[in-house]
Formats: structure tokens, C-alpha cells, sequence
């Protein structure tokens, strides 16, 4: 019933951009004074980005660029030349929203600096909001969701005429298989590779799956052809990327997600491969020995798990119980052992108990995690949640049940760092640290971020490390 629900929001979402776009004076966008081809041909356009949110919208950012870039944008990272201001949003909680409102109003100030200056709103803020980003306030040119931005060029030379300039348009189909992303990171050493876009989970508090549509999967030749092309680049490490990367299914199963992660894994011995995120439901033993069986695959899985509580987790329409969950962390521990385990925690949803609170609490000290994300409950427009349940725990409730789980897994990150020292693990090197040139730093396999002596090390290197000391978020160690 939720899916036919989201295709009939799709339809109608489609129906209103005909719409709007039918109100569009079209004959601005061919007025010679507006030449976008030759404008942009000449090379005199930069488009500076800011990316919010999920590991998703850092990959997304990247196609963005590589798409501008073929029609004649430079990427800066200096916003004072910039012609165009592109900020990746996430709608994921409230707060991510004010601060992103809070950025386009010192926009607004550099618009009265350059009036030629365009701003633009892309990613799950713009598809949920849509042409309310262009009312308000003319805070934004333009406005783009996740599964539009093959339109941007033509959306930037409407907003030049003084258009709306809007597509919020969701697909079934866009996944940008055969765009060949432009590298922001700053390392060279590690990069995302998107594998599939949407979710169709549901989850009753989560806005995703009606900023991202449905879920679809990507060619996997054309994933690791985009692994190869990162390998040639020299980079050491990938990581594949979805909204549920479990459910990752190409032709019917032809190769699921366990059958991609191993090929990823052999097209070099000396590439480590990561992903994120899993989902308990959905996470098969299959994919658990494939893990085991490559060295070359990081021992480490986020399996967010948001509450401890089954009643809680079955108004979140999670799909699994507290019961169900354990057994998935025990498949985790007996098939890989010493593999590290995160997650994510929402405290303080509809109608949660204080007992239901502690049983949150008594499933982190259960499973031991090493890290956690953990975040009070934020009510999002058009959720479920926002339309059938009551956002009844009291702020200060909220506060106070957050401060406790992060203090919890404060001591359950120093116990489990704990037990790594005296121990060597292999580490790449992603940069200096930020404390001292004569330091760098790197993750193991567990994903650990270590801090050691820079030596004769470069970044980008492999070095074995012993750890000699810890904190409850770092490893320090001596290069060996």
C-alpha cells in the first residue's frame, strides 16, 4: 500500500511540474542576449558547491560538477568568483534544513555584491520543498532534485532569462550509470561510488523515499568501470554507496549485492572496498561470507538499528524486531569476527517510554558497538509519522534520553578502542593530522581512524601500525 502511495505522489509531483513548466515563457530562454552555449563555451563561468547530509550527496555533488563541467562550468573552491552557488541539502532532520536557511541568507548578501551571481537549492531540500524555495524571499535561482540534474544547464540559462527555474521531477529509471563523476576529495587516497538510488523501506519518521523515489540499481558493469577508472587514478579505497545497499539487484537477482561487493573486491587485491548503508532486514549471511572471504574488504558494517525497543521499531515500520536484530549481530560476530559494528539511534520517537529508553541502552551494552550516530527524533513533513502518530515526548525528554545514550556509547567507543592497543593493524594513510605536520593519519580495516608519527610515510601509503594509546574517538601508534 506505501508503494502505490508513493507512485500516486510521483504522478501527481509530475502532473505539477507540467504545470509550472507550461507557465514558462520559453521565448526568454532563445533571446541572443542569454546565449548560454556561447557564454559558457568562452570558460568565464565557475560554480562554487556546498554539499549537506549523507555520503550520497558527497557522490551526487560529484556527478553535479562532472555534469556543469561538459558545459563549460570550472569548479572553484573559492566562492568570491563564483557565477553559480550550488548547495547539496538533506532534509533528514530539521536542523540540517536552519542551517541550510541560514546559508542562503549570507548568499543573499553576495547577490547584492553580483547581480549576476545564481544561487541554486539541489538534493532532498529542493524535492521536498520544491517551488516554495523560489517564493521565499527569492532567496534561490534555482531549484533541482536528486533525479534532475541532467537538466541543469538548460535550468541555469532559464534562471539567466529571469525564469523559474525548477525540475523536481523523480524517476524510476536516473541513476547517472555512464557519467563519469569529478573527484572533490581532497586526498586522492579513498572515494563513493553510488550503486543505486532511492528506498522503498517506508520507514514511518523518514522522508527519503519522496525525496529520492524508488529504489533501482545500476548497471554493474558500469560501477566497475568507475572502480577501474578510480584504480588507474590511484585511489586505494572505494566505498559503495545506497540508501540500502543490501537490496541492490540487478535483472532479477542476476548479481545481488553479495555477487557486486565480490567482484568490486577482486578487480584488485590491494583495493579496499567499503560500504554503507546496510539494513538489518535485508542483510543476508550471503553477503556476511563474502565480507569474510576477501581480506581486501573492511571488516567493518553500519547496521543501524534506531531503537532497542520492538514496539518502537514496529510504529517506525522498521520490519524487524528488537530479536531480529541480535540475531543479526550474532551472524556478524560467529561469520566475521573481528569485524567492527555501528549504528544509528533516534531517541525519543512517538509515544517512546522511559523503559522503552532503557531498552535502547541495554542493546547498545548488548552488542558492544564501536560507534554510533544517535540523534533526538525530528518530525518531518508528509511522513507517516507526521500524519498518524503524536510527537508527544517533551523536548527537554528528548535532550536528556540523547545526552545519556552519548555518554553510554562514549564509554562503549573507550572500551572497544581499549582492547585495540597493543595490537598492529594495517592502515592507509588519508592525511595529516590536523594537530601537528609530523603526524599522519589513516582508518584499519575497521574503519578506526589512527594517529601516528609520519616518519618516511606519504598519504596514500600502507603502513602497519601499533596502537600504544587511545581516546574514546582516536587510536595513536607507531609505525612499524
Amino acid at each position: 500500500m506505501s508503494f502505490i502511495l508513493l507512485d500516486i505522489h510521483l504522478l501527481l509531483q509530475k502532473i505539477l511540474y507540467q504545470f509550472i513548466m507550461i507557465t514558462v515563457d520559453l521565448t526568454k530562454i532563445n533571446d541572443p542576449k542569454v546565449n548560454f552555449k556561447k557564454k559558457y563555451a568562452e570558460g568565464h563561468s565557475n560554480v562554487y558547491i556546498e554539499t549537506y547530509g549523507c555520503q550520497m550527496n558527497v557522490a551526487d555533488s560529484e556527478v553535479v560538477v562532472s555534469i556543469l563541467n561538459k558545459n563549460g562550468f570550472a569548479y572553484t573552491e573559492d566562492i568570491d568568483v563564483a557565477d553559480l552557488i550550488l548547495v547539496n541539502t538533506c532534509s533528514i532532520r530539521e536542523n540540517a534544513e536552519k542551517r541550510i536557511f541560514n546559508r542562503l541568507q549570507h548568499f543573499k548578501g553576495l547577490k547584492k555584491k553580483n547581480k549576476g551571481l545564481l544561487i541554486g537549492i539541489i538534493g532532498c531540500m529542493a524535492e521536498r520543498l520544491k517551488e516554495q524555495l523560489l517564493e521565499q524571499e527569492k532567496l534561490v535561482d534555482i531549484v533541482v532534485g536528486p533525479d534532475a540534474y541532467r537538466d541543469l544547464p538548460k535550468l541555469v540559462q532559464q534562471a539567466e532569462g529571469g525564469q523559474q527555474a525548477i525540475n523536481v521531477l523523480l524517476s524510476r529509471e536516473e541513476t547517472y550509470a555512464e557519467i563519469s563523476p569529478v573527484r572533490l576529495d581532497k586526498n586522492g587516497v579513498s572515494s563513493f561510488v553510488s550503486i543505486m538510488r532511492g528506498c522503498d523501506n517506508m520507514c514511518s519518521y523518514c522522508v527519503v523515499p519522496f525525496t529520492r523515489g524508488r529504489e533501482r540499481s545500476r548497471d554493474p558493469e558500469t560501477i566497475l568501470n568507475e572502480v577501474r577508472e578510480l584504480i588507474e587514478k590511484g585511489y586505494k579505497e572505494v566505498t559503495l554507496l545506497g540508501q540500502n545497499v543490501d537490496k541492490y539487484n540487478w535483472k532479477n537477482a542476476e548479481v545481488n549485492f553479495a555477487k557486486l561487493l565480490e567482484m568490486t573486491a577482486q578487480l584488485n587485491s590491494k583495493l579496499r572496498v567499503r560500504f554503507s548503508t546496510s539494513y538489518p532486514q535485508d542483510m543476508t549471511d550471503e553477503v556476511l561470507h563474502t565480507i569474510a572471504k576477501y581480506n581486501n574488504i573492511c571488516k567493518y558494517i553500519h547496521l543501524p538499528v534506531q531503537s532497542g525497543s520492538t514496539r518502537v521499531l514496529d510504529l517506525m515500520k522498521r520490519g524487524y524486531t528488537r530479536e531480529w536484530y541480535l540475531s543479526r549481530i550474532d551472524a556478524i560476530k560467529k561469520i566475521i569476527p573481528n569485524c567492527a559494528i555501528s549504528s544509528d539511534f533516534i531517541t525519543g520517537f512517538c509515544s517512546e517510554t522511559e523503559e522503552e529508553h532503557k531498552e535502547t541502552l541495554s542493546i547498545m551494552e548488548k552488542v558492544g558497538f564501536d560507534y554510533s550516530y544517535m540523534f533526538k527524533y525530528s518530525e518531518r513533513p508528509n511522513t507517516f509519522a507526521e500524519k498518524n502518530l503524536e510527537d508527544d515526548v517533551p523536548e527537554k525528554v528528548k535532550g536528556r534520553r540523547l545526552d545519556e545514550i552519548i555518554q553510554l556509547q562514549g564509554k562503549l567507543s573507550l572500551k572497544s578502542n581499549k582492547n585495540d592497543v597493543g595490537k598492529t593493524f594495517k592502515v592507509l594513510v588519508e592525511g595529516v593530522s590536523k594537530k601537528s605536520e609530523e603526524r599522519l593519519f589513516g582508518r584499519n580495516s575497521q574503519n578506526k581512524v589512527i594517529v601516528f608519527d609520519r616518519k618516511d610515510n606519504q598519504i596514500g601509503d600502507y603502513v602497519m601500525v601499533k596502537v600504544v594509546d587511545c581516546t574514546s574517538a582516536t587510536l595513536m601508534g607507531e609505525a612499524i
